[in-house]
């Protein structure tokens, strides 16, 4: 019998999920999803639901709140004192690691589950975001794991990144994707708000559908109901099909989410993108790349009334002038589980048997 894979999903946003599910389908069975809110939620793929680790359910990642004074050790992103769900979580992580005896632990995200795997003798596979992630944290996590994911193409590469991460880099865009056709809708302004955050003020969604009368505006994700919504704004709230709307939309709006970036760039739709404050400059540090490749029109600040017209404008152009070569996207999951079955000690372990 072949020893699994485990695969620790993050819980913020939902592009950890996408990521873990193309990749575990490709797989075809041998692995296992580990995360807190999975239960339900991984299409029959085998999955342990972990404990919430979270101080609050608003809780914005920072575990030094108030004046508590908590010593954390500079080599950790996250590690408060006395929650019950970090402790639990911890325990059910070590203890599946103990049971399965994977063969390897692809960790997206988590400085501390890297090092907790790392620590119970797993090899790792970290799947590096954007963004400029230099800090001690990150660094570590880097050096142990056997190598490093990065679910974006090269050519978004920071500036900045050290040629040593680069060089143990595996570049695999097009991971969250599925091959679809139909007809495009040029009408159609799709607006993508996410689980990670987004406009959700429906105010500024009718202010900018009154703006642009000519197309129809449709938002996906949770939006507040304006009071008065002009004819052309629909609000779908969350579908199950959204990445068919967005490779039929005439263009599409949102900030630069893993999964909507991917979704765009596989199917080269025109991308109009309002980036959000992220910790290590994630998102921005990816839609400066993407503008300079002519894949966006990225927008900085909100827009006025006056602003949208010409905003919508120029993004359809720049997208009718061509597509950047250096975006292709190939099979993002195949090539990752072809990728994972090549690493050397990846592919030693799995002959040996779990019993």
């Amino acid at each position: 019998m072949t020893r699994p894979i485990g695969y620790y999903v993050h819980h913020h946003g939902d592009g950890h999920r996408q990521r873990a599910l193309a990749i575990a389908r490709a797989l075809g069975g041998g692995i296992t999803l580990l995360g807190t809110g999975l239960v339900g939620r991984t299409e029959g793929i085998d999955a342990i639901g972990l404990p919430d680790d979270r101080i609050a359910l608003n809780f914005g990642g920072d575990d030094r709140t108030g004046e508590t004074l908590n010593e954390r050790p500079s080599a950790l992103h996250y590690a408060p004192f006395d929650h019950d769900g970090v402790r639990r979580r911890t325990a059910a992580i070590a203890g599946w690691i103990a049971e399965a005896r994977p063969r390897l632990f692809v960790v997206d995200v988590s400085v501390e589950v890297a090092m907790l795997a790392r620590l119970c003798s797993v090899p790792t596979v970290y799947v590096r975001l954007s963004g400029v992630r230099d800090d001690r944290p990150h660094a570590d996590a880097f050096a142990s794991a056997s190598a490093l994911l990065a679910p974006f193409h090269a050519a978004l590469e920071d500036p900045s990144t050290r040629p040593e991460i680069v060089a143990k880099t595996f570049h695999a865009p097009g991971i969250i994707r599925s091959a679809l056709a139909g007809t495009v809708d040029e009408s159609l302004i799709l607006v993508v708000l996410g689980r990670g955050g987004g406009t959700a003020d429906g105010e500024r969604w009718a202010e900018a559908a009154r703006a642009a009368p000519h197309y129809r505006w449709e938002v996906l994700g949770p939006c507040s109901v304006p009071a008065e919504p002009p004819p052309n704004l629909r609000l779908r709230g969350w579908v199950d099909n959204a990445e068919e709307a967005i490779a039929g939309a005439g263009l599409v709006v949102g900030a630069a989410g893993d999964g909507l970036v991917s979704a765009v760039l596989a199917h080269r739709r025109p991308f109009l993108c309002l980036p959000e404050k992220r910790p290590f400059d994630e998102q921005c540090s990816k839609v400066r790349r993407l503008a300079a490749l002519g894949a966006a029109v990225v927008v900085w600040t909100w827009p006025t009334p006056t602003e949208w017209p010409a905003l919508v404008a120029y993004a359809v152009a720049q997208r009718r002038e061509g597509w950047p070569a250096a975006l292709a996207t190939p099979d993002g999951p195949g090539r990752v589980v072809d990728w994972l079955a090549s690493l050397p000690l990846v592919a030693a372990l799995g002959r040996q048997s779990a019993l």
